[in-house]
């Protein structure tokens, strides 16, 4: 945290309060209190959360979130692409889950990758009469089929857990049978307040039927490390896996973007856990630091400035080899990323925007915007908890409002008053803000764009946030404000 707060003009702790009691006036007397807490003035220096999260999303108001089953198919599992994962319950999550965060794979699909739809297809008869023979036969047929994936996972749906199917049992009998790895994840929708506990679950998971029954190959080094917590959207796990290992780093594992099962199951054996998404998977990182004794750090690589500090950061952890190779990286980015900043700033100098996503990107991308001359006027997330509020407070402006899993009320009540030149946020609210004469980025899966992580990341980031605010067509709509 910097030792002068950041502050923007025309915003104060007054202003901000004002425009959050104005969006409340709205509920009645139950909603406007239930909500009250979940939206607050950024305090910079706050030692604790200025907003409270992680609670039930009030019945009737519209919510952003996603289900335990969405966090622990789209995000954990879903990634790792030498498995086959199987959507256990109706076609509609199944369908909905696959592809939809666009985690990029490399191998040869059907071979050593299977991106692909699994869903046992729950019918009325299986709500009935269960379905634990429909898995039994689907695990079978598709290690027929894929005989080639090292193992497979059965994340439930919400109308098994409602009708009792046991996939534990289902899973052990099969694995045995089969005599591939098949593991159960009790991840029904209707779980928790949110997708963070599918998280949580598949975490749990991987703990207790992967990790360490594996061993690499390679002999082992004093920079083995594991990149935890990246998913691979739009390739950001490559982008920044080559920068680590131009550090000298030796990237062991990762999850689970474009992860493998062996390589996970053999991460207890690395000597540094790097965590990306620090929501997701900050739970195995503290067993793994537990159990192994192995020691973790949450890094950020958006915008140079950000990937400086991160740098030197990893590179604190090891021998003067690797700080060494910290700086020769980083003196030889450094003048690349400032071409791209003088060739975009200028454009982008002063602009306002406005964040709401899931996850690591309403903290870790401020630096990003920051680097190009934006200014956060606004953040907040879908399923966070307090300590990802107290990791975002120093990072934002003082005053500048910060909203927990806010409703698309609130959330268009505040853009009304901040008035702000770009929103980055999700699907969900991309079509609402564009018809609105609002530019707009989905900064779930980079718009279809991406990598925006590492340094290889920050040009493309820098494209596209300039062809969203800068582009004629906004010409052509007529904003509300």
């Amino acid at each position: 945290m910097s030792e002068t707060p950041k502050k923007i003009e025309g915003i104060t702790k007054e202003s901000t309060q004002a425009m959050i009691d104005t969006a409340l006036a709205a509920y009645p007397e139950k909603g406007r209190k239930k909500r009250a807490p979940h939206l607050a003035p950024n305090d910079p220096e706050g030692s604790s959360s200025c907003v409270k999260s992680n609670r039930k999303t009030v019945p009737g108001v519209m919510s952003a979130r996603g289900c335990a089953y969405a966090g622990a198919k789209g995000v954990v599992w879903g990634p790792i692409r030498d498995m086959v994962h199987v959507s256990h319950g109706p076609v509609g999550c199944g369908w909905y889950s696959w592809g939809t965060r666009r985690n990029l794979m490399s191998g040869t699909n059907g071979v050593d990758q299977f991106g692909m739809q699994f869903t046992s297809d729950f019918q009325e008869k299986d709500i009935v009469y269960g379905g634990d023979k429909k898995l039994r036969t689907l695990l079978e047929e598709a290690h027929e089929l894929f005989p080639l994936a090292k193992g497979i996972s059965v994340l439930s749906e919400c109308p098994v857990g409602l009708i009792g199917d046991d996939i534990n049992s289902v899973a052990k009998v099969a694995s045995k049978e089969l005599d591939i790895p098949i593991i159960p994840c009790n991840c029904e929708g209707f779980r928790g307040v949110s997708q963070s506990l599918g998280h949580h679950i598949s975490n749990d998971t991987i703990r207790d039927h992967i990790i360490g029954t594996r061993e690499f190959a390679e002999p082992a080094s004093p920079y083995d490390i594991s990149l935890i917590g990246d998913y691979n959207i739009g390739g950001d796990v490559w982008s920044a896996k080559s920068l680590l290992e131009e550090i000298g780093l030796n990237v062991k594992s990762v999850w689970t973007g474009d992860g493998e099962l062996e390589k996970i199951a053999a991460t207890h054996t690395v000597k540094l856990n790097l965590i990306h998404c620090y929501r997701s998977m900050n739970y195995m990182c503290k067993v793994m630091e537990e159990k192994y004794g192995i020691p973790w750090l949450e890094f950020n690589f958006f915008g140079p400035t950000k990937i400086k500090e991160s740098l030197r950061a990893i590179g604190a952890r090891f021998d003067q080899t690797i700080q060494d190779k910290v700086e020769v990286a980083i003196a030889k980015y450094e003048p690349i990323m400032q071409a791209i900043i003088d060739e975009y700033k200028p454009r982008l100098e002063g602009k306002k925007v406005m964040l709401l996503v899931g996850g690591l990107r309403p903290r870790h991308t401020i630096g990003a915007y920051e680097d190009l001359g934006m200014e956060c006027v606004g953040s907040g997330y879908e399923f966070a908890h307090n300590d990802d509020y107290e990791r975002t407070m120093p990072e934002m402006p003082e005053a500048t409002v910060i909203y927990d899993d806010p409703s698309e009320f609130e959330f268009e009540q505040f853009v009304h008053k901040l008035k702000p030149d770009l929103i980055g946020s999700g699907i969900k609210e991309k079509y609402v803000f564009q018809k609105m004469g609002i530019p707009f980025r989905q900064m779930h899966s980079w718009d279809y764009s991406g990598p925006y992580h590492g340094y290889q990341g920050f040009e493309v980031f820098a494209r596209d946030i300039d062809m969203a605010l800068n582009s004629p067509t906004w010409k052509l709509v007529k904003s509300p404000f």
